[in-house]
């Protein structure tokens, strides 16, 4: 193995299963089966290196300033990819030029303007569910203190890499595909050991299964008190079976330091979101209303918000997309609300 294939093993094996796009001068090249999946995804010309030994080199590749229209094909049809550059200067490198992962892209990690919709927010939402032991114990509480939800809930949490959004909150278990409706995330983790949680293959968002220890509950509130500067987090108002909104926000937290080389420090503050004040709608129902999506094409163009959205900046028609998904119930609040147009 020549130093440069021991030194992409290396970087694919940093990277897990997202493809890896190797940095070789003016070009990104793919290898191995990476290169056989990017081949078929983005159109690119399948190549070998080593063309006459028994075992050739699948590769493929394009120019370096491509990198934003591949990177785009390849996350929409559900794929993550690792980005792996060169980082020192080829002339004053001694030997092999140094290489590392600079970014792990995914759907809900994306932050360049060339590959978003200003229009439209990119969550990254993790979802949290607790054991079956729990739950039990969750219920007989549920019970006694006569809980509508039975006790039974999952912990959501969301983020927006680009702005700092983060919110979290409980749930019923019933309303789990109703709240996904509702927040509208691009990409959505969960935990590989939950058999509880079934990924829809048919939703509008991408799944990736997450390894149980980045749902650690002590892991989660330490990090989480960490990046936001707090002591604790008894002041955020999670309350009552709070801990499993904690432990999907300290996934998301934990996802996003995986994947992102550089800071995250504009994200100082974690909201704890209050379902009380607004309308709950079920998935099926705000399908068929396309209040934000059309069944048909899944675009906003011909839905109720294309056609009422006369906002004159990216931030407003993300903000008018949220009040939509979540219509308000109390008539002061709304009362309030429209007074502001």
């Amino acid at each position: 193995m020549t130093p440069m294939m021991r030194q992409y093993h290396e970087a694919k094996e940093a990277c897990g299963d997202a493809l890896l796009f190797f940095r070789m001068g003016d070009f990104y090249e793919l290898f191995l089966d990476d290169a056989k999946v990017a081949a078929g995804i983005l159109g690119l010309t399948l190549t070998s290196r080593d063309k006459d030994s028994e075992n050739p080199t699948a590769m493929a590749g394009f120019p370096h300033h491509q990198l934003d229209q591949y990177l785009q094909k390849l996350i929409r049809a559900g794929y993550r990819a690792a980005v792996c550059e060169q980082v020192e200067d080829p002339k004053a490198a001694k030997g092999l030029v140094r290489r590392e992962i600079t970014r792990v892209v995914s759907a809900g990690t994306l932050t360049d303007e060339g590959l978003l919709d200003p229009k439209e927010p990119n969550y990254l939402a993790a979802v949290f569910a607790p054991s079956q032991k729990a739950r039990e114990k969750a219920k007989k509480e549920a019970a006694k203190n006569n809980d509508p939800s039975g006790g039974d809930v999952v912990g959501i949490a969301w983020a927006e890499l680009s702005s700092g959004r983060f919110e979290a909150g409980v749930f019923p278990r019933a309303r789990l595909d109703d709240e996904l409706a509702r927040i509208g995330p691009a990409e959505v983790l969960h935990c590989e050991d939950d058999a509880s949680v079934h990924p829809d293959p048919t939703a509008t968002w991408s799944w990736t299964a997450r390894p149980a220890w980045s749902y650690a509950a002590a892991d989660a509130e330490k990090s989480l008190c960490k990046q936001l500067s707090v002591a604790n987090l008894e002041g955020l108002g999670f309350e009552d079976n709070g801990d499993v909104a904690i432990r999907a926000a300290g996934a998301v937290l934990c996802y996003l330091k995986e994947t992102q080389r550089g800071s995250l420090d504009h994200f100082r503050s974690l909201t704890c979101h209050n379902r009380s004040p607004v309308l709950q709608i079920d998935a099926a129902t705000r399908r068929s209303l396309e209040i934000t999506r059309t069944m048909r094409t899944g675009s906003r163009e011909g839905a109720l918000l294309g056609v009422i959205d006369r906002t004159v900046t990216p931030m407003g028609s993300r903000l008018l997309a949220d009040h939509l998904a979540a219509p308000l119930i109390d008539a002061d609040a709304i009362t309030y609300r429209t007074d502001a147009v």
